[in-house]
């Protein structure tokens, strides 16, 4: 399965290469919301994007809503990975799209059972 992680951060981003392709599943990253939409084009097979939400040039909110107006890729679910818990905000994320959130720092485990839950129909 192929997992696009989009964060601004290198080593977040790093982690949760490794975290994907320890779960056996590849990894495609992009550091913002203008780098993904341009590599969902280039990366056919998308099945999960994990999206950040703070980011520059486009944040993850802006993104989801992109994503969700395109028919070739509205039907991707996503995961938004927040470093705060704030629930207005999560809230929005699930109205616009976004499937589940989880807050950083999370373990592998948690990771894995968010996506099992977005790929496996939770």
């Amino acid at each position: 399965m192929k997992v696009m992680i989009v964060d601004d951060s290198a080593i977040m981003r790093r982690v949760v290469e490794q975290i994907i392709e320890m779960l056996g599943h590849e990894a495609i990253a992009a550091c913002d919301g203008v780098e993904a939409l341009e590599r969902l084009e280039s990366y056919p097979g998308v099945a999960l994007i994990l999206l950040d939400w703070e980011m520059p040039r486009m944040g993850g909110l802006e993104f989801l809503r992109t994503v969700k107006q395109q028919p070739a890729h509205q039907d991707i679910p996503v995961i938004m990975l927040t470093t705060g818990s704030d629930r207005r905000r999560m809230i929005e994320a699930i109205e616009a799209g976004a499937k589940h959130h989880l807050t950083k720092p999370f373990q592998p485990e948690t990771l894995a059972t968010k996506i099992a839950q977005c790929v496996g129909g939770d």
